[in-house]
């Protein structure tokens, strides 16, 4: 399972069933799980932590330092969860002092060229498209779907259950359950097809729509929506609400 033509380097810990292939690289302080699958010409650097029933494609690097130039060669990791996917080309840097450690967390599928900055946090079941470039420190929550050619700015926060359309480069956070689009990025509606494979009923769907209207349609500014739609009867809408209100998501700049 293991290449004679892999380099492993004697300190690297590596689980049960990982079929490592040729030419792969791995270095010291690399922990990898078990049922893993790296193929040929991935390279596996220096605190990269990765757990289990991961493939990574041809031409992956994981744990490469920081392109940030505040980056001291501090202790810190890139730490990925278990069976996702990793095309090939993916890079995924270690974190800097600012948080420490590069998170991609469980049952997402990283296309082909992505890049992952330092100190991101990517989320679990998400879907992040061919050559999307995500700057430091960004957030993406869960089963979120970012489509090919996306540029996220640093320290955005993508909201979970939503789509960002292909090609989009946005500096703004973007809410949660809502497609994403256009030059410049605008809201385009909520997510209603994902939200029905995620199991959301059409109930749930409608008072996320009811929320969306009053934010986006209604012709309030961002405080008198907030204020509007924060209805103690309706624990959705108080979470939304309450979650658009702390994150600053700028819903008017991104308004359709």
């Amino acid at each position: 399972m293991i290449s004679p033509l892999a380099y492993i380097h004697p300190e690297a810990k590596i689980g049960e069933n990982v079929e490592i292939a040729p030419f792969v690289f791995i270095d010291k302080n690399v922990v990898i799980g078990d049922n893993n699958k790296i193929m040929a010409n991935a390279n596996i650097l220096y605190g990269s932590r990765i757990g289990n029933g991961n493939t990574i494609f041809p031409g992956a690097v994981i744990g490469a330092i920081p392109q940030d130039l505040k980056f001291r060669g501090e202790e810190t990791t890139a730490e990925i969860g278990n069976n996702n996917t990793i095309r090939e080309n993916v890079t995924i840097n270690r974190g800097t002092a600012a948080k420490g450690k590069t998170i991609v967390g469980s049952n997402n599928l990283l296309m082909e060229g992505v890049h992952v900055a330092h100190d991101a946090f990517i989320g679990n079941g998400c879907i992040i498209g061919n050559s999307t470039k995500m700057a430091g420190e960004i957030v993406i929550d869960d089963n979120s779907i970012i489509s090919a050619n996306v540029l996220m700015h640093q320290f955005c926060h993508v909201g979970g259950f939503g789509m960002i359309q292909g090609g989009c480069r946005f500096s703004k956070d973007i809410p949660p359950y809502i497609i994403a689009g256009r030059e410049p990025i605008c809201y385009a509606g909520i997510n209603i097809v994902g939200l029905r494979r995620r199991g959301f009923s059409n109930e749930t769907i409608e008072a996320i729509h009811n929320a969306y209207r009053i934010i986006y349609q209604s012709g309030l500014n961002n405080t008198e929506a907030l204020k509007n739609g924060n209805d103690p009867r309706n624990q959705l809408y108080c979470k939304l609400y309450t979650r658009i209100g702390s994150r600053h998501y700028s819903c008017k700049q991104i308004k359709s």
